[in-house]
């Protein structure tokens, strides 16, 4: 008995397609001016993120500092590619997001305290928020900058696994 003939135009028909169709190739990503700025913008955002949750339990958390380095690292690396200068812009704006969550952090509990809103605290007396926060910063304080600093190393090289 033969083998039935197949369809006219299917170009798997002669038996040597086993598995599933391979996908493109992913584009080549070697942008360095877009990977810098997808860590600023992901830095500014995860930094916001970290001061509101820090200033809505009134108080700090590594892991989040963590998270904005990798989150910053992460967009570099997949945005930019592997280029290696990533990794230590990834780490220098998330040294600017963790201290932009610090200032959101105590403009939020600032505001509590004085009844004022965020907007005005953080805008109209940005100046005090500086203050405040070299006041009170600590060995603690230093400490989340460096974690947020090896997240972000640890994002861009995650990246380009």
């Amino acid at each position: 008995m033969s083998q039935p003939v197949p369809p006219p135009g299917n170009p798997f028909a002669d038996g040597a397609y086993t598995g599933a169709p391979v996908p493109p190739p992913a584009p080549p990503r070697n942008n360095v001016a877009l990977g810098v700025l997808a860590a600023l913008v992901a830095a500014l955002v995860a930094g916001a993120i970290y001061g509101v949750v820090a200033g809505e339990i009134e108080r700090e958390i590594g892991w989040a500092a963590i998270g904005v380095g990798f989150v910053t690292g992460l967009a570099a690396g997949k945005i930019g590619g592997a280029n290696p200068a990533l990794p230590f812009a990834s780490a220098v704006f998330s040294l600017g997001g963790v201290y932009v969550g610090q200032l959101v952090g105590i403009a939020i509990i600032g505001g509590k305290e004085l009844k004022i809103p965020f907007t005005e605290m953080f805008f109209q007396n940005f100046d005090l928020l500086v203050q405040a926060w070299n006041q009170t910063k600590d060995p603690m304080t230093l400490l989340f900058f460096v974690l947020a600093g090896v997240g972000a190393f640890a994002g861009a090289r995650k990246a380009n696994r």
